[in-house]
C-alpha cells in the first residue's frame, strides 16, 4: 500500500487530497503542518511534520502530494524528487514552463513519475462528454464552451487572490478549464485571451475569456465570479447534435460537506443534462441524459496503478507541460492583445 505524504493541509490538502488518497486505498502517513490537533483528530495515524525537509529526513514514503501555494511548488517538487519519491502536484503545475520542464526533466533524471492533480478531469459532465464524443454523437464540431460562473463580490482573503506570484484565477480555475479542453479535443492551434480584474479592489485576475482554435472548431473558456444566473458549465455543438449542462460538478460540495466517495449517491449529479440531436437541418426532441457520476477517487487510483503496475499516469506530463503553455500563451495573449500561434 502506497504511503503518502501530504505536503500542505489548507482548504486543498484537508477537504480534498486527504480524502480522496484514503478513498482510493493509500495511506496518509504523514502531513506536512502547522496544524497538529487538528490533524491529530482527523487522520490520528498520520505523522506530523513542520516542513517537508523534516519529513523526508523522516523518510517512509513512496509518494509525496503538493497542494501548498503555486510559488512554492517548483521549490517543493524538486526537493522531494531529489529525496526519490514519485510525485503529484496540485494544479497549476507550476507558476510558468520553465519551471514544470525544469520539474519534468528532473523526474525523468531520478525515474520518477509526477504528474498534476487534474481532478476536474473526473467531472461527470466531462466523463459524460468523453462517452458522447468516443461515440461520435456530435458529428462534426461546431463550437464548444467550459465555464465557470460564480457570485462572489467580495474578494476572499486567500493567497490565491493577493498581489503574489502564481495568483489569480487564470493559473487556478484558468487551469482546470484549459486541461478539460486538452483532455477533450488535443491540441489547439492558436489561442486568443482576454484576461483582467473585474472586481472592485481586485488586486489580481478575476475573470478571463480565452478561446483556443482548432481547425474547423472553436473552444471558449470563460470565468466571471459576478455572476447571479450562472451559463453552462458545457455546451458543445456540433451537427448531429449538442450536449448542454449546467450546475457544477457535485464532488467538491459532497466533500465540503463531509461527505465521502463511498457514500449512497458519491458523485451524483440531481441536475440531468440536454442533449439534441440534429439530422440535416432537422432538430430532433430535446432528451435528458445523466450526467456522470464523477469520480475523482479515480485520480489516485490511477496513480498507485502507474507506480505499482507500469500503467499510465492519471495525467499524461506530456498534457501538463502543454497545458503551462498554454496558460503562459494566455498571458501573453492578453497583455499583447492578440491571437498567439500554439506552437509547442
Amino acid at each position: 500500500m502506497l504511503r503518502v505524504l501530504l505536503a500542505g493541509y489548507g482548504y486543498g490538502g484537508r477537504i480534498i487530497h486527504a480524502p480522496l488518497i484514503a478513498a482510493a486505498g493509500l495511506t496518509v502517513a504523514g502531513i506536512v503542518s502547522s496544524r497538529r490537533d487538528e490533524i491529530a483528530a482527523a487522520w490520528p495515524d498520520a505523522a506530523v511534520f513542520p516542513d517537508l525537509a523534516t519529513a523526508l529526513n523522516h523518510g517512509g514514503f513512496d509518494l509525496v502530494v503538493i497542494c501548498t501555494p503555486n510559488d512554492t511548488h517548483a521549490e517543493l517538487a524538486h526537493r522531494a524528487l531529489d529525496a526519490g519519491l514519485h510525485l503529484v502536484i496540485d494544479k497549476p503545475f507550476a507558476v510558468d514552463s520553465a519551471e514544470a520542464q525544469a520539474i519534468a526533466d528532473h523526474a525523468r533524471r531520478v525515474g520518477r513519475i509526477v504528474t498534476a492533480f487534474q481532478n476536474r478531469r473526473w467531472d461527470g459532465h466531462i466523463l459524460t462528454a468523453r462517452k458522447l464524443l468516443g461515440e461520435q454523437a456530435f458529428g462534426r464540431i461546431s463550437d464548444v464552451t467550459l465555464a465557470y460562473d460564480r457570485l462572489r463580490l467580495v474578494n476572499p482573503a486567500r493567497w490565491g487572490d493577493n498581489n503574489r506570484r502564481g495568483s489569480g484565477i487564470w493559473l487556478n480555475l484558468g487551469s482546470h478549464l484549459v486541461d478539460q479542453a486538452v483532455h477533450l479535443f488535443g491540441k489547439p492551434q492558436t489561442i486568443m485571451a482576454d484576461i483582467f480584474a473585474q472586481r472592485p479592489h481586485a488586486v489580481v485576475d478575476d475573470s478571463f475569456h480565452v478561446i483556443l482554435g482548432y481547425e474547423a472548431f472553436r473552444v471558449t473558456l470563460r470565468a466571471c465570479m459576478t455572476t447571479p444566473a450562472p451559463s453552462p458549465v458545457i455546451a458543445i455543438h456540433g451537427s448531429a447534435g449538442s450536449f448542454v449542462k449546467y450546475g457544477e460538478d457535485t464532488q467538491e460540495a459532497m466533500l465540503k460537506a463531509g461527505r465521502l466517495p463511498g457514500d449512497l449517491g458519491w458523485g451524483v449529479d440531481p441536475v440531468p443534462a440536454r442533449f439534441s440531436s440534429a439530422d440535416g437541418e432537422i432538430v430532433g426532441e430535446a432528451r435528458d441524459i445523466a450526467s456522470g457520476p464523477g469520480d475523482y477517487p479515480a485520480f489516485y487510483t490511477g496513480m498507485a496503478a502507474a507506480i505499482h503496475h507500469s500503467a499510465p499516469p492519471p495525467v499524461a506530463i506530456e498534457d501538463s507541460l502543454l497545458v503551462q503553455h498554454l496558460l503562459d500563451l494566455g498571458f501573453a495573449s492578453a497583455r499583447d492583445g492578440r491571437r498567439l500561434e500554439v506552437r509547442a
